[in-house]
């Protein structure tokens, strides 16, 4: 499912972007706030991107590259995952390449794929964990209504704060004329 912004395309990931991939997955100034084991070779990357389309397939997430509309190339990615049992609730991800950042690609990447989850999807709320020293990453989170959850912690890496975006609802004004 592809997604389009004012300036981006939100796209499905195939083996044609394993070069993107591997730029934006093995970049140390993504990596510095994430956790994981980078890709060292296009090999690692492909096999990521199959993994990516695998999940796809079966719907256990829904994952993004974002390109600018008049670039093919991939400058990061954004992802719904780790869904709860009932599918209500879901984790967003995102990465972008530095030299990207500050420009408001990521803020409207995310409300995209916010507005998609609960539209699309019917979720009830959204949550997002970041490390505590990514000040751009919370900046985002706290623009797009994210709310800090002080009482839930990541529990695989206690240095990551949690944050949730609860669907709103819906307020339904009536007004009457009298005629």
């Amino acid at each position: 499912m592809k997604l389009e912004t004012e300036r981006l395309i939100l796209k499905p990931i195939d083996e044609s972007y394993t070069e993107d991939i591997l730029k934006i997955r093995s970049n140390e100034t993504i990596n510095q706030f994430v956790h994981r084991n980078p890709p060292k070779n296009n090999y690692d990357a492909l096999q990521f991107i199959l993994t990516i389309k695998e999940n796809t397939r079966n719907q256990k997430s829904f994952y993004w590259g974002i390109s600018l509309k008049d670039q093919p190339n991939l400058i990061g990615t954004i992802c719904l995952w780790n869904f709860s049992e009932d599918r209500k609730e879901t984790e967003v991800g995102y990465e972008l390449l530095p030299e990207y950042h500050r420009k408001g690609i990521m803020s409207e990447a995310l409300a995209a794929v916010v507005d998609f989850a609960f539209k699309n999807l019917h979720l009830q709320e959204i949550v997002a964990m970041t490390h505590k020293l990514n000040e751009n990453s919370k900046g985002l989170l706290l623009k797009h209504d994210f709310v800090l959850q002080e009482d839930r912690k990541d529990e695989d890496f206690p240095e990551n704060l949690v944050f949730s975006l609860k669907k709103k609802k819906k307020n339904y004004w009536f007004s009457y004329r009298r005629g």
